[in-house]
């Protein structure tokens, strides 16, 4: 005798069961839904060996979707419901302010980007440096609680960038960009007076937008400083210019993609992005006075000092 529970437990599956081709195709779009947050999380998480045209990358993300479609075929009589919950999850994230669908869209582009432009083309460990050349003047100088030096930079903001929306992890870094604009667009490089190293306060640099390269260093950081951003001063030998932390390389990837893609499109079209790696594993983006974008090029690869302003 035919027990009446599995009758009924049969036709609940007939009932969840899509019609071919449809069950394919179905499948193969939940993979790929599934695969990239997947393949992000993984990608973010692992060690990158650096093989020729992102190889590594391209064959893990290739290895997650054959697993994840052999797991969907196994369970293709219950479909809807997975594709049910995992709609539900993207849902729920997406009015949370957590993983929802803008994101998995957002990583994806990241993801595809960072795969087809490397924003890595030097990777400089700063670890043993030297004592930072008049150390104490400067950071007098950086007069970032000043009210003049935040109202600028407040200005700055809304002056530059503020119509981007969505990037919420990234709003400061967006906003220190808006000041780098402001200031590299109209800075005016003096010489010190001659035979003298004059170190300017960050409120004198700003009443003319001008000085030499530790004027410029001042400035910016005590801007930057001054709206939440973590800045630092690199001393060359001959040179002082600014940097920011942006984070580790998974931020790289989407400042790599914000530069090139949505904030300064036609100053960085076919250029690299140049910045340091310090003992901590934390990037810090090149902001010096001759570059047009935040990771322009170095204006000198010597190395004998950082100043971090944290």
């Amino acid at each position: 005798m035919i027990n009446p529970k599995y009758i009924s437990i049969q036709k609940i599956k007939q009932q969840l069961q899509v019609k071919k081709p449809w069950d394919d195709v179905i499948i193969f779009a939940l993979n790929f839904l599934i695969a990239v947050p997947v393949f992000i999380i993984i990608h973010q998480n692992t060690i990158n060996p650096n093989w020729y045209f992102n190889l590594d990358r391209i064959f893990l993300f290739l290895l997650i979707l054959v697993i994840i479609q052999l797991v969907l075929r196994v369970l293709r009589t219950v479909i809807i419901v997975c594709i049910a919950l995992y709609l539900i999850a993207l849902l729920f994230g997406s009015f949370s302010g957590r993983y929802g669908f803008s994101s998995v869209f957002e990583d994806y582009r990241y993801m595809i980007y960072s795969m087809s432009d490397s924003p890595n083309p030097q990777d400089i460990i700063i670890s043993k440096l030297l004592p930072f050349p008049n150390k104490s003047k400067i950071i007098n100088a950086i007069e970032f609680e000043n009210k003049r030096i935040r109202d600028f930079s407040l200005w700055a903001t809304t002056k530059n960038f503020r119509e981007i929306k969505g990037y919420s992890k990234y709003r400061t870094i967006i906003q220190c960009f808006a000041v780098f604009k402001e200031i590299n667009s109209r800075w005016n490089y003096v010489n010190d007076p001659k035979g003298k190293e004059y170190i300017a306060d960050a409120t004198e640099s700003l009443t003319y937008l001008s000085g030499d390269c530790d004027d410029h260093s001042v400035l910016m950081a005590a801007c930057i400083k001054s709206i939440g951003g973590t800045p630092r001063l690199i001393h060359t030998g001959g040179h002082i210019y600014p940097e920011i932390a942006i984070g580790d390389a998974a931020d790289m990837e989407t400042i790599n993609y914000l530069i090139k893609k949505v904030l300064f499109v036609k100053e960085s079209e076919g250029k690299k992005l140049h910045y340091h790696i310090d003992e901590r594993g934390m990037i810090w983006l090149n902001l010096d006075y001759t570059a047009t974008y935040p990771g322009g090029p170095f204006m000198s690869e010597e190395i004998l000092g950082a100043l971090t302003l944290d």
